[in-house]
Formats: structure tokens, sequence, C-alpha cells
């Protein structure tokens, strides 16, 4: 897919969406999780029902196929990033960048701070750093990151 001619947008999540984007989590999340370990089919999926919240979820469309899913929501000390997936066919090919960006200059306007975590090992860390993101602190499993509002 060339991103040249793809083309994607956001739109609202809605309740009906989250059997589609928990399968895409697992799809999209398995390799990471199996390299650590941490692969459990049932359990990939159920983490994004206990937490999914449309309201604050926004589903990316590319070529008119749902192909993604990003949270912003408001947290206590600015904005939280979360549930970031896009279907592994979209890795590499910017498209994760163009939603980064976009979301991210929402954020800037509101002079928010954005705070993440990503797996260890995750070709995702790469994509954040790029943007902005600094590691606050790590476990064996998870990288947190901050990004302060750019000017």
């Amino acid at each position: 897919m060339n991103t040249s001619t793809t083309t994607w947008a956001l739109r609202p999540a809605r309740p009906e969406d989250v059997e589609a984007l928990a399968e895409l989590r697992a799809t999209a999340m398995r390799p990471d999780l199996e390299r650590l370990g941490r692969y459990d089919e049932h359990r990939v999926r159920q983490r994004l029902r206990d937490g999914y919240v449309p309201e604050h979820t926004s589903v990316v469309v590319v070529d008119g196929e749902l192909a993604g899913s990003v949270t912003l929501r408001p947290a206590d000390d600015g904005l939280r990033l979360e549930n970031f997936y896009l279907s592994p066919a979209l890795h590499g090919r910017g498209t994760g960048t163009a939603v980064l960006r976009s979301l991210l200059a929402r954020a800037d306007e509101q002079g928010a701070t954005v705070r993440l975590d990503v797996l260890q090992g995750s070709a995702a860390r790469a994509l954040y750093e790029r943007h902005g993101f600094t590691e606050e602190r790590q476990d064996p499993i998870d990288v947190f990151m901050v990004r302060t509002p750019m000017s």
C-alpha cells in the first residue's frame, strides 16, 4: 500500500465496534506479547473490551475500511494515549505517523501533556520517540512515556 494513495480518516467509535477492535488488538499485539511470553488469546481481547470507552476512542478508517483504533482520553495530568493499533498490513507505511501527528496537534492546541505506555521492545516506541515522547519509567513489561506540549 503506497501512503501517497492511501486515504485515512478518524471517525468516532461506536459501541458495536468493540469486537472488531478487540480482534485488531489481538492481531497487532500478538508478536510483541509472544516475544514477552505474555500472549493469551482471550485476555488480549478482554482487556480492550474491559477498557473500551467509545466516547474517547476513534476508529482509523483506511480506504473506507476499519484499519485501526486510538483512544485519547482525559486524565488528571493531561491526556492518555491508549489502544493505538493499526492493521499489521499498514505498519511502516506512514499511516500511524499521520494519525499520531493529528492527535498530537490536537493535544498541543489544548496545551496538554500526553502520556502512554508501550510494550518493552515494541517498534512503536521509535514512532513515539520521533514525535517527542521520552521515557518516564519502565517495568519488565512496559515503558511509560510522556510528551509535553509543543509550541
